[in-house]
């Protein structure tokens, strides 16, 4: 390959990060577009009625729905690592993703529940080796890899910015099933520009172009792993069992925030009614506006730069502060049944995108630079693994919701996720030995 191309720039990062930005983007688009609107769908809203389900029926359903999405992260890794490569394991998944969105467009529940099982299919081949391929632009010691993934988690944030604005309101206001055809819509767009920047990709650890069936993890030689090794996936899959219980509070988002914002929040602002579904963009258009700070804060801190484990920390108690906050606004509801100000829930937000931009994209980069090379799609399936089961227990506390009675609910958000955060500083020392001197 030329290189002048595998060495082109994107705001000093390699040119390959912004053709895995776009494809991030336009898949994260269909899948928050979608999920901006599936739990409305299930149970209705105040603009239009949906199936009829119970909320507790939807949030199980919902539960299992996002919870398959990323446990097949797992053997989405797997296939991709022994098999077919990163590159094919994007652009299958991908297909298959927008399949699915456009079952979801047909009326009937058979073609809703095969959109959901096409959805799970395609999203566990590509969401995993996307991010490994993040991974395998920058060498082991590139001091941009976090920050690169901080641009790359801009890009997953951009998506899910734009979609509740687009989808949500096609859904609500005029066709639920027009708004599962507008994510499908979007998965096409990424695919387009995916297969246009395929000459920009290329492993760096192993000097070879990510082309259709050569792995980014291949190596010359596939030595057993040492002791090293071993400590380091292990320091990984400590750090993975904390982001699953972040992601079980963060993920509340989907199920039970999405109906306090439809049922407990005036939906009316300078003389306007919008959707409640469009509540979902607060929080993403925060990680928009400061992925850039933080990106250069990484950078700009230098040696003092926090270690994964404290940004891990600094994370899950963010979070526990943002239920804190929605904790009174949910009180004054159930007590006096008037619906309350939208500044609630951006607030909680607000909180929401600090604490996940201290441990989402940080969490993406530690998994590339602590597992072994040919290892990294499967252990990238295994952080999947926790937002899977994080999905799971968001919406099986979701489905304890009975009328005025979300704070219950974000009480115990707000204690599990504190006490989690508390037990993690404790650790952090221990897992930075683990390490071995990454970072």
């Amino acid at each position: 390959m030329d290189a002048a191309v595998t060495n082109k720039q994107w705001f000093g990062q390699p040119r390959g990060l912004a053709t895995l930005f776009f494809t991030e983007m336009w898949e994260r688009f269909s899948y928050y577009g979608m999920r901006a609107l599936l739990m409305l769908y299930m149970v209705g809203s105040v603009q239009q009625p949906g199936i009829g389900l119970s909320v507790s029926k939807a949030a199980q359903i919902y539960g299992l729905y996002t919870m398959a999405v990323y446990l097949a992260g797992m053997p989405g890794g797997y296939v991709a690592d022994r098999w077919i490569g990163h590159y094919r394991a994007v652009l299958y998944g991908g297909i298959i993703i927008a399949a699915g969105h456009f079952c979801m467009a047909i009326t009937g529940l058979p073609f809703f529940y095969t959109g959901l099982a096409f959805i799970v299919i395609g999203t566990g081949l590509l969401k995993p080796n996307v991010s490994s391929m993040v991974g395998a632009l920058y060498e082991k010691d590139d001091n941009r890899r976090d920050a690169g993934f901080s641009i790359f988690y801009m890009g997953i944030n951009l998506g899910a910015f734009i979609a509740p604005i687009v989808c949500g309101f096609l859904g609500q206001s005029i066709d639920w099933h027009l708004g599962f055809a507008a994510a499908g819509v979007g998965m096409v767009f990424g695919l387009i520009q995916y297969v246009l920047g395929k000459k920009y990709l290329r492993a760096v650890e192993a000097s070879t172009p990510l082309e259709a069936g050569v792995p980014a993890t291949v190596v010359a030689v596939r030595e057993p792993l040492s002791r090293a090794d071993w400590a380091r996936i292990g320091a990984a899959i400590i750090l993975t069992l904390f982001a699953l219980l972040f992601w079980a509070g963060f993920e509340q988002a989907g199920s039970s925030l999405t109906l306090f914002a439809d049922r407990a929040t005036r939906l009316r602002a300078f003389g306007f009614n919008f959707p409640s579904s469009l509540f979902q963009s607060a929080e993403p258009l925060f990680v928009i506006l400061l992925s850039p700070v933080f990106a250069w804060l990484w950078i700009r801190m230098g040696r003092r730069e926090p270690s994964s484990p404290a940004k891990f920390t600094m994370g899950l108690l963010l979070l526990s502060l943002a239920f804190a906050l929605i904790v009174p606004a949910a009180r004054i509801f159930e007590r006096s049944g008037q619906r309350v100000s939208p500044g609630w829930l951006i607030g909680l937000y607000l909180f929401q995108a600090l604490g996940e931009l201290c441990l989402s994209p940080v969490g993406l980069s530690m998994v590339t630079k602590l597992s072994p090379p040919r290892l990294v799609g499967m252990m990238m399936g295994v952080w999947f693994f926790a937002t899977a089961m994080g999905n799971y227990v968001a919406g099986w506390a979701a489905g304890f919701l009975q009328d005025r009675q979300f704070s219950e609910v974000f009480m115990a958000a707000f204690v599990s996720v504190l006490v989690a955060s508390v037990v993690l500083a404790l650790l952090i020392k221990p897992i930075k030995k683990m390490m071995g001197g990454v970072n």
